[in-house]
């Protein structure tokens, strides 16, 4: 039964490319209209037919890092790229639909993030060891998509050129109060305080990160100007004149989204700026990946364009620029890929080879998604005011070969 039901699953998923399937029993199955991609996949759980149908992306996530699946020559990215462009197409078959109905029905529960929750949440993953993100990160540890304002910039670069880009869209003066929310590891607060003279006060809910963070800002001289506090944003006193936040918003939580505009209205000066930079789906609101929320970012959650202006929606604040970042995580992703599998054996030794083959497996198949899928990056620019910025976006861009050589300084 399970084997004919994952036959007919397959057949409406793979259109486009072939898939070669070896079940664990022998048995060979083939989808696609068999043109290349081919791609050959071979179950060595019997019980796989039955958890693919459950669960695809937790099934085979688990089964990859376990061994469970091989794939030939271990082309993980070929297989990612195969499966993700055709679900793009096809969408769910019907029997998967009221499953996938009941995950959105009780997506309010799983994303329920009050402080304690969140803060756990975010040890699962930025407290890791320090060493594993020096494999793959920039020098100034960006954890979030770059900016690739020309193609042919490197990582350091193309971060760098993310951290100006939003320094120009906050329109920063020396001496103003700034605040980011999920501060990293003070990469972004210390660019302020240094190249744009603000005072930053910085949060975050990683211990490894606010260690990190103010030990950077001393070494940097920068004690006087940049701190860096160990709380959730929801706790931060004061007002602020700016405020940023880069790669945090999409572990707030649905239930959560209009007490984070809230927050940042209620910290907004009546003049201020607020750069609310996230990851973003060009969809209707859904769900988390099972594997994703499991494995790498409990209580994680890519919010829909539609959701997330509902919440603004619900503020005293204007959405004065909303800009969206097409294939640039896709980019900054590869790049990741390419330094972690460089540095694959210290990352052995730091963990284990599930642990390796889980890390591949994030980095490629959420490149994937960006590259192939319905994943986006948007930026909102956010005021109590219409006109706290230009009118137009020519303040943005500066003359042209400035924004490569800021990059590359």
């Amino acid at each position: 039964m399970w084997t004919k039901a994952l036959g007919g699953m397959l057949t409406h998923m793979f259109r486009h490319g072939e898939l070669k399937l070896t079940l664990a029993d022998g048995t060979v199955m083939r989808f696609g209209d068999g043109a290349a991609p081919h791609i050959a996949l071979t179950f060595h759980d019997p019980s796989l037919p039955r958890k693919v149908i459950m669960s695809p992306d937790l099934a085979v996530g688990e089964a990859y890092m376990d061994g469970r699946l091989t794939i030939e020559d271990d082309n993980l990215r070929g297989f990612l790229s195969l499966a993700i462009s055709n679900m793009s197409l096809q969408g769910q078959p019907w029997f998967r639909k009221p499953l996938v109905f009941g995950r959105h029905i009780l997506r309010n529960l799983h994303q329920f993030n009050p402080a304690a929750k969140a803060q756990a949440n975010v040890a699962h993953h930025y407290d890791l060891s320090g060493a594993l993100y020096d494999l793959f990160l920039d020098e100034d540890r960006q954890y979030s998509c770059a900016y690739f304002s020309s193609p042919n910039l490197t990582l350091e670069q193309a971060q760098n050129a993310k951290k100006h880009h939003i320094a120009r869209k906050l329109r920063i003066e020396p001496g103003m109060r700034v605040l980011d929310i999920g501060c990293g590891w003070g990469g972004m607060g210390l660019t302020l305080a240094r190249d744009y003279g603000a005072q930053v006060v910085g949060v975050t809910l990683s211990r490894e990160q606010h260690q990190m963070a103010n030990q950077r800002a001393k070494n940097a001289g920068l004690e006087a100007q940049a701190h860096f506090e160990l709380m959730d944003y929801r706790h931060i006193d004061g007002q602020f004149d700016r405020i940023v936040s880069v790669g945090m918003f999409e572990h707030v939580g649905a239930p959560h989204y209009a007490e984070y505009f809230r927050t940042v209205r209620e910290r907004l000066t009546e003049n201020g700026v607020a750069l609310i930079h996230t990851i973003g789906r060009s969809e209707p609101p859904g769900t988390s990946s099972p594997w994703i929320t499991k494995y790498i970012f409990p209580g994680g959650y890519v919010p829909a364009l539609s959701e997330t202006a509902r919440a603004i929606e619900s503020t005293d604040l204007y959405a004065i620029d909303v800009e969206i970042w097409r294939l640039h995580y896709a980019e900054t992703l590869r790049h990741w890929q390419k330094r972690f599998e460089a540095n694959i054996d210290t990352a052995r030794a730091l963990y284990d080879e599930r642990f390796c083959r889980m890390w591949r497996y994030y980095l490629i198949a959420s490149e994937m998604t960006f590259r192939m899928g319905r994943q986006v990056v948007f930026q909102f620019q956010l005021s109590p005011k219409q006109d706290a910025v230009p009118l137009t976006r020519d303040y943005l861009y500066p003359a042209k070969g400035e924004e490569q050589l800021k990059a590359a300084e």
